[in-house]
């Protein structure tokens, strides 16, 4: 049978429509009913959040909320720039702190999957200066000493952050300060993260490699890690095989110029409300991730990025490694850094939770006391953004806003009380 013209349209507009369904890297949007959320229910959420920016409690924030691979919810509140009175949108810019972490995690888990190192291996066999390492015991009169690690720091103890190194501020904090290491940031730093860590090397850890949870570099002497074994600075590698596969376009260490409008301005909350944090300002401030030197790329704290930008990562996560027919990791990886590595170094600031690598896991929802589900798995970052995964309801939640130090407020709190209430199916 003889094809005509408007059916032939018909199958090549079919195609081409299919096409753009199963490569475009954006989130479909969908009404929240859809997947399983209730609308009405939704409108709590969004109505608190506006108190939070009418009471000068939160300059803005972002909320995304997925589901069965679906965008139910995103919502921009408040002001990008309160001072110039601009709004903040869907499409706006923030500095992600440890939210980089995660990010940074799957790309050493890469080169595991690419026969390049094993993450039991130590850290010293790549990075020479890790092999002889040292640790920092108090004693009772408040000094302490410097004994030898009784063991090499492993790849895995890294990043499950019992390597026992943390942000400079513990036991020998003035040696660290001497050093001019203290703090998660690096944006401003002259030398390459290779050479930092190198000189952290040799500075007393806070406890003894697998003995404890320790908070701190970790993260940031992985992406050094990454770096020596890939031949690539990390910004290159990080974007080769992760965010340009995942179209994750807005995501950067230091920004493009043409986008530093969209970029939040921090604010610190203060006795009188919301303050505008200085400029640049090091931690507490605006940071150097527009006008600085750009020579040190930080694995634990160092990326800026939107909202769907970091939801693709986090949908890759769930998806078991894969988005839009692209994988980036392997289902078994996936659940490997997905499950508690800590076994008697217990996490320190919430019941019924561990860490795998790279994110913190729940593994007792009576035990943590609030609402989520075991397995479910995330973070945060400095400047008070928080993600979470919930593979069980199939659910992934970004919330993105630009406040330090975050005072008192509940919003970590309200969120999850109210994005959980709002499932209905």
């Amino acid at each position: 049978m003889k094809t005509t013209y408007p059916t032939k349209y018909a199958t090549l507009l079919f195609a081409f429509l299919l096409f753009f369904t199963t490569n475009s890297q954006e989130l479909a949007k969908v009404s929240p009913e859809e997947v399983g959320i209730s609308s009405k229910r939704l409108e709590v959420l969004s109505q608190t959040f506006q108190d939070y920016i009418d009471e000068n409690e939160l300059s803005g924030a972002t909320i995304l909320v997925a589901r069965k691979g679906k965008v139910a919810y995103f919502e921009a509140f408040g002001k990008n720039d309160l001072e110039n009175d601009i709004p903040m949108t869907k499409n706006s810019m923030f500095r992600i702190a440890s939210q980089t972490k995660a990010i940074v995690s799957v790309g050493v888990m890469m080169l595991q999957e690419q026969g390049k190192l094993l993450i039991t291996d130590p850290v010293g066999k790549y990075i020479p200066a890790f092999m002889e390492t040292k640790v920092a015991v108090s004693k009772d009169d408040g000094s302490y000493d410097i004994v030898p690690a009784n063991r090499p720091i492993t790849i895995r103890d890294l990043l499950t952050h019992t390597s026992g190194v943390s942000y400079g501020e513990g036991i020998a904090a003035d040696i660290w300060e001497k050093a001019k290491i203290q703090g998660w940031y690096f944006a401003d730093r002259e030398e390459p993260i290779l050479a930092t860590v190198t000189r952290m090397a040799e500075l007393p850890f806070e406890s003894q490699p697998g003995e404890r949870f320790v908070y701190g570099y970790n993260t940031d002497i992985l992406g050094a890690l990454i770096e020596v074994i890939s031949g690539e600075p990390l910004d290159v590698f990080l974007k080769q095989h992760i965010l340009d596969p995942l179209e994750m376009t807005d995501t950067h260490f230091y920004l493009p110029k043409e986008k530093k409008e969209r970029l939040a301005v921090v604010y610190s909350s203060s006795e009188n409300g919301l303050e505008r944090a200085p400029n640049p300002g090091g931690m507490v401030g605006q940071g150097a991730y527009v006008d600085g030197p750009r020579k040190s790329f930080s694995g634990g704290a160092g990326l800026l990025s939107t909202s769907m930008d970091y939801a693709k990562f986090l949908q890759m996560m769930l998806n078991k490694g894969t988005l839009n027919g692209k994988r980036i990791i392997s289902p078994k990886t996936v659940e490997l850094m997905t499950i508690n590595h800590l076994g008697d170094a217990s996490f320190p600031w919430a019941g019924g939770t561990g860490f795998g690598l790279g994110f913190s896991v729940v593994e007792d929802l009576g035990d943590r006391g609030t609402l989520g589900s075991v397995g479910e798995y995330g973070w945060g970052g400095a400047y008070h953004s928080s993600y979470w995964v919930d593979p069980k309801e199939e659910l992934v939640v970004v919330y993105f806003t630009q406040l330090i130090p975050a005072g008192d407020i509940d919003d970590h709190g309200k969120l999850r009380a109210l994005i959980y209430q709002a499932l209905v199916d």
